[in-house]
């Protein structure tokens, strides 16, 4: 089973318009309202491959109840704790520019925490458990390692999707897959990373404190994943005409997990989370089956 966790989900509401005039009033051409956050797109993916998962999470009020409905309405199951206040709402404008917004969402309780943590008890040996995202208040900067911990007792395959001291922490737990974007990974040990050289160099930093693969997202430049054989692997992304850069780098988590749920091959799981990348990037909303195909 493959589980993700999504610690502050949201209803996307992307507005669509020619131009947006600040401080005047603007006219908007179509408005799109989709259950979000780093997590849930990973399920909504795997979904729309006809892989079964659950989402889990936390969720509240009238804006909850609508991502629990539309990932129900895909055949996603939901494991979520109810928590005070509304899930958030955040607000896309793809106009001239794209502008996000995105708020700050409900606070966490520690009895909310615990029942959360209960659910992970389920989890069990061959597992996928994906973590990705910000954390909401209420949740302390360890919380990443509070899950992986719980989970180390297992033989789970954990996927980390984050940036900063929450990746740090969570590199001494092992996890089966990291995946920082370029930007990110050179973040961790303040440089630029220019080049595939650079790439696999930290990313072979990143195994010398936990991380069995990393896989660097490069955007229009495709990927880089470094194994735990340590062989490198690159994929180049196809020119398209960029739709959509929310989703991306997870539609490239969940490909990459179905891929190599399915063949355990590295190479073939790369090029599979490349095709998903790339096939959310050219549409709107996470890619559906037929367009990854596309991208193979």
């Amino acid at each position: 089973m493959i589980y993700t966790i999504t610690f502050n989900p949201a209803l996307d509401c992307t507005f669509y318009s020619n131009t947006i005039a600040l401080g005047e009033l603007n006219r908007i051409s179509r408005t799109q309202v989709s259950a979000g956050g780093k997590g849930i797109n990973v399920s909504i993916l795997l979904c729309n491959l006809g892989i079964e998962n659950t989402a889990l999470g936390f969720i509240g009020g009238f804006t909850g109840n609508e991502i629990k409905r539309q990932l129900n309405a895909i055949n996603c199951k939901t494991d979520f704790v109810e928590v005070d206040g509304d899930s958030r709402i955040n607000v896309k404008i793809n106009a001239d520019t794209r502008t996000e917004l995105n708020a700050e969402g409900p606070t966490i309780t520690p009895a909310q925490f615990d029942e959360f943590m209960k659910k992970l008890e389920k989890v069990s040996d061959g597992d996928y458990v994906v973590l990705s995202g910000s954390v909401p208040k209420g949740l302390g900067s360890d919380v990443y390692g509070k899950i992986l911990s719980l989970l180390s007792s297992k033989k789970v395959n954990t996927i980390v999707d984050t940036s900063g001291d929450a990746l740090k922490e969570a590199l001494e737990y092992q996890p089966f897959l990291v995946k920082p974007n370029r930007h990110e990974l050179g973040e961790l040990f303040d440089v630029e990373i220019e080049s595939s050289e650079d790439v696999i160099k930290y990313a072979s930093f990143l195994q010398d404190v936990g991380a069995q693969n990393v896989l660097v997202s490069l955007d229009k430049d495709g990927a880089i994943l470094l194994d735990e054989n340590g062989v490198s692997h690159k994929v180049v992304a196809p020119e398209i005409s960029q739709v959509n850069t929310v989703g991306a780098g997870d539609s490239m988590i969940g490909g990459f997990i179905a891929s190599y749920m399915q063949d355990a091959d590295y190479d073939l799981a790369l090029k599979y989370a490349s095709a998903c990348g790339t096939a959310t990037a050219s549409m709107e909303g996470i890619a559906t089956a037929d367009v990854i195909h596309v991208y193979l």
